[in-house]
C-alpha cells in the first residue's frame, strides 16, 4: 500500500509555524476553552470505544439514525479514513468529485482505484451524467465534499439526491464529507438521512470552531459504521476523553454556537469579496469559509504567488496546486475579522509592490 504525500499539509509544515498570519485556515476561528467545563475527571479510555452512547444518540438525531449507526472518531479525517478502509479493497473502485480535500481522493486511491469527476469552473457545477459514466460494476463508493473544500460550492439538494440515486442503483454508497454543512444558512438534509446507501462524516472542527478537540464521527448504515469501528481498533482505539467531554457541551449549545459562527463567516465573506473585486480577481462566492481565488496577473502559478506572499509578508495562503488547480489559491475567511483585515492589508502592500514592478 502506497499513499502519496499530503501536499497541503507539507506546505503548511514548511511555512505555518514561522508565519505571522494564517489566511489558509479552512475552519472557523477557534473558540476559547474557558467557554466550557474542562474538568473531564479521570482520563481513561472512552467506553465503549466507538463513543459514549448518549453522545452518539445526540449526533444520530441529526441523521434520523440510531446511536448504533454512529461511530465517534478523532476528527473527520479519521472518520473518512476508517470508512474508506471499510468500503474499498484492492479490487474495488471509487468515484471522487474533485477538486476536494486530498485525503478524500488519496486514501481510496491507495487502497483500490479511483476515477475523478471534476466540478466545472467558474460556478463549480457538477455534471451528474459524468458521475454516471464514471461508475463501474466494481464501484463501492462515490465521494462528495459538500460544501466543497476548496471552492466553497454547495451543491443543491436535487444534485446530491441524483448522485445518491446513481450510487444506490449501482449498489455503492455515497460518502459525503459534510464538515461545513452547518455553516450554511439553510443546511441541506445530510446524506446519511437519504437512505440505506448514505454515509455522512463530520466533526466539531470546521463549523463549531473546536479543531483542537479532534472529535468527529461517521454516521450511516450499520454495516459501514461497524466496519469503521473494526478498523478503529487498530488506529486510535477510542476518541479522546477530553474531546468528547467538551464536544458533548458544544453539541448541547449548537444553535447558539452555529448562529455566532455563521454570522462571523458571512461578515468575513463580504470583507474578502470586496478585497477580491478591488484587485480584479474572482472567486465563487462560497458557502462556509473556503474561497478559491484566481491568481493575480504576473505570477506563474498559485505556488509561486503564495511562496512570495509568505516570504515577504508572513501571510500563509494555500496554493491551488494542492487541489489540482495551479491558477488559483485558497483563501480561508474563518478567522477573526480583525485578523482577516490585517492579512488582506498585507496582501494589498504586496500587490502594490508587484504592480509597481517589484516582481
Amino acid at each position: 500500500m502506497h499513499i502519496e504525500p499530503f501536499s497541503l499539509e507539507r506546505w503548511f509544515a514548511r511555512y505555518e509555524h514561522e508565519a505571522d498570519l494564517m489566511l489558509a485556515e479552512s475552519g472557523i476561528r477557534s473558540l476559547d476553552a474557558d467557554r466550557f467545563d474542562t474538568d473531564v475527571g479521570e482520563l481513561g479510555y472512552v467506553i465503549p470505544t466507538n463513543g459514549d452512547p448518549e453522545v452518539r444518540a445526540t449526533i444520530a438525531e441529526q441523521y434520523d439514525r440510531s446511536a448504533d449507526e454512529v461511530c465517534c472518531t478523532c476528527g473527520a479525517q479519521e472518520a473518512n479514513f476508517l470508512t474508506f478502509l471499510s468500503l474499498v479493497d484492492e479490487d474495488d473502485h471509487a468515484v471522487v468529485v474533485t477538486p476536494t480535500y486530498q485525503s478524500l481522493r488519496s486514501v481510496p486511491e491507495a487502497v483500490g482505484s479511483v476515477t475523478t469527476v471534476d466540478l466545472e469552473p467558474p460556478e463549480w457545477d457538477l455534471d451528474v451524467d459524468r458521475v454516471a459514466d464514471a461508475i463501474r460494476p466494481e464501484t463501492t463508493v462515490v465521494v462528495l465534499n459538500n460544501p466543497n473544500n476548496p471552492t466553497g460550492k454547495y451543491l443543491g439538494e436535487e444534485t446530491v439526491r441524483a448522485v445518491y440515486d446513481l450510487a444506490a442503483d449501482a449498489g455503492a454508497y455515497l460518502l459525503c464529507d459534510e464538515v461545513y454543512r452547518l455553516l450554511a444558512e439553510d443546511p441541506l438534509p445530510p446524506v446519511a438521512s437519504m437512505g440505506e446507501y448514505g454515509v455522512s462524516t463530520s466533526s466539531v472542527t470546521k463549523a463549531y470552531g473546536l479543531a483542537g478537540l479532534r472529535f468527529g464521527w461517521v454516521a450511516g448504515p450499520p454495516e459501514v459504521v461497524a466496519g469503521a469501528w473494526d478498523w478503529k481498533d487498530y488506529t486510535t482505539i477510542s476518541p479522546g476523553q477530553f474531546g468528547q467531554h467538551v464536544a458533548r457541551q458544544a453539541l448541547d449549545q449548537r444553535e447558539a454556537i452555529l448562529a455566532e459562527n455563521r454570522a462571523l463567516a458571512a461578515e468575513n465573506r463580504d470583507v474578502a469579496g470586496e478585497w477580491i473585486a478591488r484587485h480584479g480577481l474572482s472567486w465563487y462566492d462560497p458557502v462556509g469559509v473556503d474561497g478559491f481565488v484566481t491568481v493575480p496577473d504576473g505570477f506563474a502559478s498559485g505556488e509561486s504567488f503564495c511562496e512570495r506572499v509568505v516570504e515577504e509578508e508572513g501571510v500563509v495562503l494555500a496554493p491551488g496546486e494542492a487541489f489540482g488547480h495551479p491558477d488559483r489559491f485558497r483563501l480561508g475567511v474563518g478567522l477573526r475579522t480583525a485578523d482577516l483585515r490585517r492579512g488582506l492589508e498585507r496582501l494589498d502592500s504586496f500587490l502594490e509592490r508587484h504592480d509597481s514592478g517589484g516582481n
